[in-house]
């Protein structure tokens, strides 16, 4: 398991900048689901877990 590093400013209700050392993105949630510009998506599954996954 790894670890990164991310700075997230809010554009509006549902979405977000992002900044890492790899770039920057776009992400946008739709309930429970991030989707961001680089083709990967996120799925919270509560209490602090997540799936991640590619598109």
């Amino acid at each position: 398991m790894g670890f990164f590093f991310r700075k997230r400013k809010k554009l509006g209700k549902n979405t977000a900048l992002n900044i890492s050392k790899s770039g920057t993105s776009i992400s946008r949630k739709a309930g429970p689901v991030t989707f961001n510009s680089r083709g990967c998506g996120s799925v919270r599954l509560g209490k602090g877990k997540s799936w991640r996954f590619k598109l």
